[in-house]
């Protein structure tokens, strides 16, 4: 009987503790308190209006959490929305494409931006990291050069429009969109070998290749996802905002990394959950719309989002550093 009890205790003390228990805490305080401080926070309106501003960043940070898992990352998501949104632009205006076959060409350029990113990843062998910093700048400068950073497109049929400003079935049109992809991330990395995969290799890769797993095959699809879903983003973005803009996405890939690691993904890859990086969505959205709501200034959001990403990174490894702290005192100092 006190087995029993004390693996109830054990179990619901795991459960309470767990990073995305205390996650939801947080955003539950961040909700109470804006709610307390400013206007109308909590209203239906401003909740869709919540939901509306954070589905772009929530698809890069859903597609991102495969991409993490795997010991990787992605700096190019949000240069890649900005260019995705002017080739659509460009496709629709110049090209006399309709909105819906302009978005299947946009997708299909999305998912051929991250596979090059893939390519020289795992055919070169180049960091994750310098290989999508270069890609970062020349989606970025590309999309600028075909704009000559002038070029704004605008003036956008009214039903391609709905998407990203009316509501449908009373909610935001782009949330079906923004529910189906998270679903089906979810079940990629929670139901499926892929999932596993993606840990596996994040843990260690090479113990993944002697395992069997096709590890190249499994990373470049994490990558060719990222950039079909930021294509996703910038059509829905572009709706939301009724222009197309080589500046779009700017930043975003710093919160969609946020959100992600702030959600328990570790950044060294192999350890993390597709529903903790929602709540860390829904903790930057609120706390964006919340400061507004409490007229604090826009720098604060920048800077305060900063701070969390800072503490999210640092959560895994302070808990190391007290334990080797503590084996450091328990160890009999030899005389």
């Amino acid at each position: 009987m006190k087995n029993k009890n004390h693996f109830a205790i054990n179990h619901f003390a795991s459960v309470l503790f767990r990073h995305e228990t205390i996650l939801f805490a947080v955003l539950a305080l961040e909700w109470f308190y804006f709610n307390h401080v400013g206007p109308h926070f909590g209203s239906l309106d401003n909740s869709f209006d919540i939901i509306r501003h954070s589905v772009e960043i929530g698809l890069l940070a859903l597609v991102m959490t495969p991409v993490i898992l795997t010991g990787g990352i992605d700096l190019s998501v949000g240069s890649l929305v900005g260019l995705c949104a002017i080739l659509f632009g460009k496709l629709w205006r110049d090209a006399h494409l309709s909105p819906v076959v302009a978005a299947i060409c946009t997708i299909g350029i999305g998912a051929l931006a991250g596979g090059l990113n893939a390519t020289l990843i795992t055919w070169l062998r180049l960091p994750p990291l310098i290989v999508t910093l270069g890609t970062y700048s020349f989606f970025r400068g590309l999309a600028e050069a075909i704009t000559h950073g002038t070029d704004t497109i605008t003036n956008f049929p009214a039903s391609f429009l709905f998407l990203g400003q009316e509501r449908f079935l009373g909610i935001p049109a782009q949330v079906p969109i923004f529910i189906f992809v998270a679903i089906g991330v979810w079940l990629l990395v929670h139901r499926t070998t892929y999932g596993r995969s993606f840990r596996a290799i994040g843990f260690a890769p090479e113990g993944a290749r002697y395992a069997g797993i096709p590890v190249e095959r499994r990373i470049a699809f994490a990558y060719v996802l990222a950039g079909t879903i930021a294509a996703v983003a910038a059509i829905i973005y572009t709706a939301r905002v009724g222009q197309a803009k080589a500046d779009a996405g700017t930043g975003y890939e710093l919160f969609a990394i946020t959100a992600v690691v702030l959600g328990g993904t570790s950044i060294f890859g192999g350890i993390g959950t597709v529903h903790g990086t929602l709540l860390g969505v829904a903790a930057i959205a609120v706390l964006n719309n919340g400061l507004v709501h409490a007229r604090q200034p826009r720098e604060a959001a920048g800077m305060l989002t900063g701070l969390l990403l800072i503490l999210a990174l640092s959560s895994s490894v302070i808990p190391k550093l007290f334990a080797s702290l503590s084996r450091h005192r328990q160890t009999p100092h030899k005389t």
